[in-house]
C-alpha cells in the first residue's frame, strides 16, 4: 500500500462490492423497485472507484488496482476505454476541447452549424442537468460507440478486444442475474443505466469552456452525501492540479489552501449541488457549440 490509510479505499470497494451483490443476487424479500432505486448510487459509487482506482489507489501496483475495480457491473462503458479515455482528459490545455478532450461535452461550432435541428434541440436538452441525467447516458453511450467502431473498422485491434471483452463479461453478467440473480435483467439494466445518469451530476458542471485552462475546473463547497458518493470530485479543480492526491484527502487540503485553489481557477464555484440543480435543472449550462476563439476547423465525432 501506498500508505497506512489506504484501508479506507479498500474498505469502501469492499463495502461497494458486498451491497451490490446484496442487491443483485440477494435480499428477496425486497420489491423490485426499491432494489433498482438503492443499485443506482451503488453502481453509481462503483464507477467513482474506477476514477479512483485508475489513478493508482490504492497499491502502487496498477495492475492489481486494475483487477480489482474492472468488473463491468455498470455495464455500459469497458474500464480500460474509459481508464485510457480519462488519462488523455487529464492534459489540463485540453479540458472541454471537442477533439482533443475525450470527456468533452462540446462541439466544433463548424459542425454544430452542420447538425440537423432534431439534434440540436437533443444536444441543448442534455446541457441541462435534468436532460444529462435523463437522456445523457443514452447520448453518451451512442456517440462514444460510434467514434470506437470509427477506430476499430479503422484497424485499431487492441480497441476491438476491449470491446470484444466487455461484451462477453456484460453477458456473463446477465446471464447470472436472469438465472440466479434477484430481479430481472431489464431491472438492472435500468439501475445500470440511471447509475451513469447520477454519475453525470458530478461530471455536467465539472468543466466550463474558457480561455485559461486553470480556470476551467469547478469547486463545488460541499460535504453532502454527493460529495461522498462522487468521493470528493466536487472539488475538481483540486483532483486536476493534485490528480494522485487520494479522495479522503482533498476536502482538507482544500480548505488548508482555498483561497489559492479559487485564485487558480478564476473562482468557478458553487456552494452546493443544490444551487447547481436551482441554476441549471430545466436551463443550459452553457452552448453546446466549444466558444473557445481558434476553435479548429476540421471533422470531428459527435459526443
Amino acid at each position: 500500500m501506498r500508505n497506512d490509510a489506504e484501508w479506507r479505499t479498500l474498505l469502501l470497494a469492499g463495502v461497494c462490492y458486498a451491497v451490490w451483490l446484496l442487491l443483485a443476487f440477494g435480499w428477496a424479500d425486497l420489491p423490485d423497485t426499491l432494489r433498482v432505486l438503492m443499485l443506482i448510487p451503488t453502481i453509481t459509487l462503483h464507477s467513482s472507484l474506477q476514477h479512483e482506482f485508475l489513478h493508482g489507489h490504492p497499491f502502487r501496483n496498477q495492475n492489481i488496482n486494475d483487477l480489482l475495480i474492472a468488473p463491468p457491473i455498470g455495464v455500459l462503458v469497458p474500464y480500460l476505454r474509459f481508464k485510457s479515455c480519462h488519462l488523455t482528459h487529464h492534459i489540463n490545455e485540453n479540458i472541454t476541447d471537442p477533439y482533443d478532450d475525450p470527456e468533452s461535452y462540446y462541439l466544433d461550432r463548424d459542425l454544430w452549424a452542420s447538425i440537423p435541428g432534431w439534434l440540436k434541440s437533443l444536444l441543448v436538452a442534455n446541457n441541462t442537468l435534468v436532460g444529462r441525467m435523463t437522456i445523457g447516458p443514452a447520448l453518451s453511450t451512442v456517440g462514444f460507440l460510434r467514434s470506437e467502431l470509427v477506430r476499430i473498422k479503422a484497424g485499431d485491434r487492441n480497441l476491438a478486444t476491449i470491446w470484444l471483452r466487455h461484451f462477453l463479461a456484460v453477458a456473463l453478467l446477465f446471464w447470472l442475474i436472469s438465472n440466479y440473480g434477484s430481479l430481472p435483467a431489464w431491472g438492472y439494466f435500468i439501475a445500470a443505466y440511471f447509475g451513469m445518469g447520477l454519475l453525470m451530476v458530478r461530471s455536467f458542471i465539472e468543466h466550463q469552456a474558457v480561455e485559461k485552462a486553470n480556470q476551467r475546473s469547478v469547486i463545488i463547497e460541499t460535504s453532502g452525501p454527493l460529495s461522498l458518493l462522487f468521493l470528493n470530485n466536487n472539488f475538481h479543480s483540486v483532483h486536476h492540479a493534485y490528480p494522485s492526491l487520494a479522495w479522503y484527502r482533498i476536502p482538507e487540503f482544500f480548505r488548508e489552501n482555498r483561497a489559492r485553489f479559487l485564485r487558480m481557477n478564476g473562482g468557478y464555484r458553487y456552494e452546493s449541488y443544490w444551487e447547481v440543480f436551482r441554476r441549471f435543472g430545466f436551463r443550459p449550462k452553457e452552448p453546446v457549440a466549444w466558444p473557445i476563439e481558434g476553435n479548429r476547423k476540421q471533422h470531428g465525432d459527435i459526443k
